[in-house]
């Protein structure tokens, strides 16, 4: 296994119960039948699976599972943000993924039966939903439905880091920031122009690490958009102030 993270928290144990973070009472078959594999799953089946689901709740900086950990179901991100990550050499960590509310993950390993290649860890108070394997097992062997629809979001992920390939590879420090500025805006390729604000999921670090730059990199990146009127920056609060202008930029 590999070494702790170090912001980690590994003497506490996630807190399980059925309360989101902020200490209401979390509506178990509701937050089911919310993720696309279950939106089509009938009363019976969504009411087997939610028996077995857990909430847990963890606090900020604490770990939800190390690397190489084996694992027993997959998560739902009820409110909050996780981490995924995997410890790199001299104590540095490569940022794999954030995800936020209504997002799952822990699903691959969890049919390949393999031990988790990446640690999890809670960027701020989180809440999230255990699904665990024996039910839904047992769903997708009697649905296939479900099981296509679990098939299609691990389709989506792989094509995911498929992208995120290609930008480490082909693209330069502005074009990967960039991109990701647009992406978190939600301004897809049909949006022209126009101004668009968004809040940073995460701080500098862990973003130049999703980027698979270093923070100074990074830094002087934001500083030449800023220099060129694209965006302006306060604390995580970034201001695109022409979408078109920022997605045409050549540096």
């Amino acid at each position: 296994m590999s070494s702790t993270p170090s912001d980690g928290a590994p003497g506490q144990t996630p807190a399980v119960d059925g309360a989101a973070s902020d200490g209401s009472a979390v509506n178990i078959p509701g937050a089911l039948a919310a993720m696309p594999i279950f939106s089509n799953v009938g009363p019976e089946s969504l009411a087997a699976i939610a028996a077995g689901a857990e909430v847990i709740r963890l606090k900020k900086g604490e770990v939800l599972f190390r690397q190489g950990d084996m694992p027993s179901g997959f998560y739902m991100v009820l409110d909050g943000q996780i981490k995924l990550a995997f410890a790199a050499t001299r104590g540095a960590e490569k940022v794999i993924s954030l995800r936020g509310a209504q997002q799952s993950f822990g699903e691959a390993v969890l049919f390949a039966e393999k031990p988790y290649p990446v640690y999890a860890q809670a960027l701020a108070d989180t809440c999230l939903l255990r699904i665990p394997r024996e039910p839904l097992f047992e769903l997708l062997a009697r649905d296939p439905g479900a099981a296509r629809r679990m098939m299609a979001g691990l389709s989506m992920r792989l094509h995911a880091l498929v992208l995120d390939v290609e930008a480490y590879s082909l693209r330069s420090s502005a074009e990967r920031l960039i991109g990701f500025l647009l992406q978190s805006a939600g301004t897809g390729e049909d949006v022209a122009e126009g101004r668009a604000e968004i809040d940073l999921p995460a701080s500098k670090l862990i973003i130049a690490s999703r980027l698979n730059v270093t923070p100074e990199t990074l830094s002087r990146v934001q500083h030449d958009l800023i220099e060129a009127g694209l965006i302006s920056v306060q604390g995580r609060h970034i201001v695109i102030h022409d979408v078109r202008r920022l997605r045409e930029f050549r540096p």
